[in-house]
């Protein structure tokens, strides 16, 4: 365990000897956080009682299927079993499970590759994480799960290239910020019937706040969502209710099985602009731990995310690399859990002394030198970052020294500034970022120094709208025009709601936006509001 989770998990053992129990059992479940606190429950896995499936009387697969991860030999398949998924438990006693699973080439199942078991444990909230290996690379495969007589939909998946091929192409989607209570998931209906290879989720998968009893903005007339979703998550079990509300919506179940996902955290997965273990509302640092343990852990369960991510308590390694051949590399990253806190109490503000102290940090020390490291042994033509929040410079005002936000890379920029120069080391090809979190469309050129407009270019960083938050948004927001005039390398901007696809091929990468009018009421259609090409050893973006 690193120093940081060894010094976390006393202090959650701090907590659970110093917090009164009424407040103790609103932050969190005292037998939840002492199991956070001593990492795996390996006990009660053990000792765990196996269920008759035979006595599962509703469809358990009501929050549909998943996969994620490909590499060239394996992908990591996910479920959860809750046939009442509003439920505390999800409607299945504390008893383990075993599910049958099922890796087919064709839809059918009539040429099965690999089939095998898994257990739902009750600790795991009935999820199942199934790293299926000794696969074919390069492969499009079909899956399903069964409990008993009852069997999921059926999820489509693909496996990376060989690491050493050198593919033509590769189209991605890009997709982020989706508060339910906002509006409906349109996008992601799209998404589904569209032709991509992966998806990336850059964050704010779910929202903290609660949601009434139409949905908000959805104003459902057709069903009433129980009360306990009426409040702001803040213990395991809020967390995982939330999880299975928003995974019962079916336009994201279509998303997650037509296509692997590879996700990775922002904000609102644990609370609103929290950084490291410091909370948007100061409270003490090892009681926010606590929550963040929930978070953290709810978060594994209900992704499709391999075995090294699971939480230890507190603490959890997201950031990680993928390769699709030598065509791209993909270094996700996490922006939350090891940075430094916000400078000028998180507001709005010039650059000065306290966001450009050198000591500050985004990504911590160990990430950053993770990364750095990994442009060095690249091989690829696109090295690609896919992360949370706004690399550019952008300029909030017209003022000579323009305010700029604290909890974006503009907050950060010694760590900027540092991932820049190692890029500039390691000679890395083809740098693009991808990021979300701002609830709206941008296109910028990475520039050597954002002072000078007429410095080099080194890369491309495309920004992927929100699938709801933020509501119907607008074509043109109300600083549309002072933005694009403070921002000169910012080459696009829209705010409707929407998605992102990225075309990488070997002489040059095309990104869409894709945008649908309107998420507060369902079926909008979708367009492509504007397209955007950079060529393979020349950076910069130009209309398609």
């Amino acid at each position: 365990m690193t120093p940081a989770g060894q010094q976390h998990t006393a202090e959650l053992r701090a907590a659970a000897r110093h917090v009164g129990r009424r407040r103790f059992l609103t932050v969190t479940g005292a037998a939840a956080a002492l199991a956070f606190a001593t990492n795996l429950p390996t006990a009660g896995v053990a000792a765990a009682a196996e269920l008759d499936t035979r006595r599962i009387k509703e469809n358990p697969f009501t929050l549909g299927v998943a996969s994620g991860d490909p590499l060239p030999s394996s992908v990591l398949l996910w479920t959860r079993l809750a046939p009442a998924p509003y439920e505390p438990g999800g409607g299945l006693p504390q008893e383990r499970v075993t599910v049958q699973w099922e890796l087919a080439h064709d839809a059918r199942f009539r040429r099965v590759a690999r089939r095998g078991t898994a257990t739902a444990h009750p600790e795991f909230s009935h999820t199942v994480h199934v790293e299926a290996d000794h696969l074919e690379a390069g492969r499009t495969y079909y899956f399903r799960f069964r409990a008993g007589s009852w069997v999921s939909e059926t999820g489509r998946t693909r496996t990376a290239p060989p690491a050493s091929s050198r593919p033509g192409a590769l189209t991605l989607a890009a997709v982020s910020c989706q508060a339910y209570h906002d509006g409906y998931f349109t996008a992601y209906k799209h998404l589904a019937q569209d032709d991509v290879d992966v998806v990336f989720h850059l964050g704010d998968y779910l929202y903290e706040y609660a949601v009434n009893a139409v949905g908000g903005a959805r104003n459902y007339t057709d069903r009433t969502l129980p009360a306990h979703f009426n409040k702001e998550t803040q213990n395991l079990a809020d967390y995982r209710l939330r999880y299975a509300l928003y995974k019962s919506d079916p336009d994201l179940r279509a998303a997650h099985a037509a296509h692997p996902f590879v996700v990775t955290w922002d904000d609102h997965e644990a609370e609103n602009n929290y950084a490291g273990d410091i909370s948007e509302n100061d409270d003490p640092p090892a009681e926010f731990l606590l929550r963040r343990a929930a978070a953290y852990r709810a978060y594994w369960e209900n992704q499709p995310l391999r075995r090294p991510q699971l939480p230890k308590g507190p603490d959890a390694q997201l950031y990680r690399r993928l390769v699709w051949g030598r065509l791209a590399q993909f270094d996700i990253l996490d922006t939350r859990q090891y940075r430094s806190d916000q400078a000028y109490g998180d507001t709005a503000h010039v650059p000065g002394p306290e966001s450009d102290d050198p000591a500050r940090t985004i990504t911590g020390a160990t990430q950053e030198r993770w990364l750095i490291d990994g442009w060095r042994r690249s091989r690829a033509q696109w090295n690609v970052v896919p992360q949370q929040v706004t690399f550019s410079e952008r300029r909030l005002d017209l003022n000579e020294r323009a305010k700029l936000s604290m909890d974006a890379w503009d907050g950060y920029r010694a760590s900027r500034g540092r991932v820049l120069a190692g890029a500039r080391s390691t000679g890395i090809e083809n740098l693009m970022v991808l990021t979300g979190d701002v609830h709206v469309g941008y296109a910028f050129d990475i520039k050597a120094d954002f002072d000078d407009p007429s410095s080099k270019t080194v890369g491309t960083e495309i920004v992927a709208t929100s699938v709801a938050s933020g509501k119907d948004g607008a074509e043109k927001p109300a600083n549309w025009d002072t933005y694009t005039r403070a921002n000169p390398h910012l080459k696009f901007y829209n705010g409707r709601r929407g998605y992102v696809t990225v075309g990488l091929g070997r002489e040059s990468a095309r990104a869409d936006f894709k945008t649908v009018d309107a998420v507060t009421r369902p079926g909008a259609p979708i367009r492509t509001a504007a397209s955007f090409v950079t060529e393979a050893g020349d950076p910069g973006l130009h209309p398609a």
